[in-house]
């Protein structure tokens, strides 16, 4: 009788074991089975995919709710181990700034207005699924503040600028390392000079261009390798220098490898993306600029980017010449800008310095039917992504009128002061004082963490991929690093928050690639992003592989989510090449933290041996 219980209960355990092999089997098919569903990655018999496209990630089209479920089961699916890696010819890709990609798409942006220089992204089925290899020769790159003045030339294997501009300055080869003297265009003898010369036209205090504190962000377009923007950094200024991926392809690249606040970008039919009122000073010293094109329509965006009595300091032929092309263009500057309300406070030399009006009252006085008109009730100026420009002025509200600076106090006040467009966004002073608070201890915390494998000056460009109102970037205030903060679409309205602190920042939508050069970044601080993705159906696999991209050698990634994703990304640690170093906690709860929380900070090793291109 005992025999035949054993026997009984023996087959019982089987019967048990069997379902819940089945169960788990049926689980993982399904799991598997939505990478061949309609709409999905496709491949033939040889394993290539007949879309053209890379097969890195094909197979893991996630089902999120069922890998929380076998996460928590533990039960953990197959990834690669390894990640191929792209073609050199590939080592320098922007994704969405490809103008290859333009012509394979057959794509006909309008050459006369510089859409061609503007963003277009690949479809899904044609983004590169491999991990962007270094140049030959690449070493981790010169720490700052000696940065400002010399990188190493294996980096950025580029020296056509030093030839095409030697006589202006911009930068020497000299040995295995590029020098950057500090000259441009109209400032051969130095930005130092120059800034100080543009000081001394405002009739500043000290001839110190930060004006006590009231000049905080400037945005310089057309930047070429940004020494007017390094210059600025001495006095507690911060520049967007900006400039396009032209035939001077590799300006704006050399500007990050330095160390200097920069990014891709062209005033040509899409608003910058910046919100209203967000500078203080705009700048152009030989920029090439067409301002009179489309009625104004250029000149408009800088009205709508510069606050309540901004500056615009142009240094240009138009400003000086007095040959007769040159003083057409001149006189046709001037009347439009006057019809702007716009007034020459300075002229001297080569430089014109011109002021937006502090209130409407000028715009009330225009004879009706004035050209160019007023913007409409019904138009958002903060409104950035992917919006077009409008060639109309954006009038101040009650609140802002007469406002000089747009109320805000002077920097380093400003950082920690809650400025007066906070009630736009819907939130308190009291919030935003909690807000920098909470992340004055995070990050104290992260750098904690990171105390052991961190070396004096290893951290110099930081990405803040989910800003919120800027308490990240306002916590490193006493470290020597700058911050570009991104906004998601979603929240863009919280970037002129950024903006009002004294901080950079852009709009972007992490479904896409972003407008920099690889190996751009040294920290990326990713807080929530994967989870906000994922509500949209974007795929994480292909944000690793992008944040991979902007990651330099030796840099690190801070990623706060949700435990599952956590776990998910940590499967990739080493395809990814990132186990250089890592570290995983579980922080304090505290009133910005969306339930259950991990920490998770990496190291990306430098590899350029021992890898297979595609």
């Amino acid at each position: 009788m005992r025999q035949k219980n054993e026997h009984i209960h023996t087959t019982k355990l089987l019967t048990y074991l069997l379902i819940g092999i089945v169960g788990v089997l049926g689980l993982v098919c399904l799991y598997y089975g939505s990478s061949f569903a309609p709409g999905s990655r496709r491949y033939d018999d040889h394993g290539s995919r007949l879309d053209g496209s890379d097969p890195v990630f094909g197979e893991f089209s996630r089902n999120p709710d069922l890998v929380d479920f076998l996460d928590e089961q533990g039960y953990y699916l197959e990834v690669p181990k390894s990640i191929p890696v792209c073609d050199m010819k590939y080592s320098e890709l922007i994704p969405c700034l490809d103008r290859g990609l333009i012509y394979q798409l057959k794509l006909k942006p309008n050459l006369t207005v510089m859409e061609h220089y503007e963003r277009h992204c690949p479809p899904p089925e044609r983004r590169y699924n491999c991990l962007i290899p270094p140049p030959k020769g690449y070493k981790i790159p010169i720490r700052w503040p000696a940065s400002r003045d010399e990188v190493w030339k294996a980096n950025i294997p580029h020296t056509h600028l030093a030839e095409e501009k030697s006589d202006q300055h911009w930068m020497v080869v000299d040995g295995e390392k590029i020098k950057f003297p500090g000259g441009g265009t109209h400032f051969h003898y130095g930005a130092d000079k120059y800034i100080v010369g543009l000081a001394q036209m405002l009739k500043f205090p000290g001839d110190k261009l930060h004006n006590g504190g009231h000049i905080r962000n400037v945005l310089d377009v057309g930047c070429g390798v940004a020494s007017f923007g390094a210059y600025l950094l001495h006095y507690d200024i911060i520049a967007m220098s900006l400039a396009p991926n032209d035939v001077h392809e590799n300006q704006i690249q050399f500007a990050l490898e330095r160390g200097i606040p920069s990014t891709l970008g062209v005033l040509g039919t899409k608003r910058l993306p910046y919100p209203s009122r967000s500078f203080e000073l705009a700048h152009c010293s030989r920029c090439r600029i067409d301002w009179l094109q489309r009625d104004g329509i250029l000149l408009l965006e800088l009205d709508r980017l510069l606050r309540p009595g901004g500056y615009f300091a142009y240094s240009s032929p138009e400003a000086y010449e007095q040959d007769p092309e040159n003083r057409k263009i001149w006189n046709a500057m001037y009347s439009l800008l006057k019809r702007m309300c716009w007034r020459v406070v300075a002229k001297r030399g080569q430089t014109v310095i011109w002021s937006k009006p502090l209130s409407n009252s000028c715009y009330l006085k225009r004879d009706p039917g004035t050209l160019p008109p007023l913007c409409s009730s019904s138009n958002d100026p903060d409104a950035s992504w992917n919006v077009s420009m409008k060639a109309c002025i954006t009038p101040y509200s009650a609140r802002m009128h007469k406002e000089r600076w747009s109320g805000l106090l002077p920097w380093p006040k400003r950082l920690t002061a809650a400025p007066p467009r906070l009630e736009e966004i819907g939130v308190s002073s009291e919030e935003f004082h909690e807000d920098t608070k909470i992340w004055h201890f995070r990050v104290i915390e992260y750098w904690k963490q990171m105390k052991s494998v961190m070396h004096k000056n290893s951290i110099r460009n930081v990405m803040d991929m989910n800003s919120n109102l800027g308490g990240f970037a306002a916590a490193l205030k006493d470290k020597d690093v700058w911050v570009m903060n991104v906004a998601s679409v979603k929240m863009s309205a919280r970037l002129k928050i950024i903006y009002d602190r004294g901080l950079i920042g852009t709009v972007h939508d992490w479904c896409e690639a972003f407008s920099t050069y690889p190996r751009t970044y040294d920290l990326l601080h990713a807080w929530a992003v994967f989870s906000e993705i994922e509500e949209h159906g974007c795929s994480p696999e292909d944000l690793l592989i992008e944040m991979d991209r902007i990651l330099r050698p030796d840099g690190f990634v801070i990623i706060r989510d949700k435990h599952s994703i956590i776990n998910y990304i940590q499967k990739f640690i080493t395809a990814l090449r990132w186990d250089g170093w890592l570290s995983e906690v579980e922080p304090r709860t505290d009133a910005l933290s969306g339930g259950e929380e991990r920490v998770l900070i990496v190291r990306k090793k430098l590899w350029t041996d021992g890898y297979t291109t595609m």
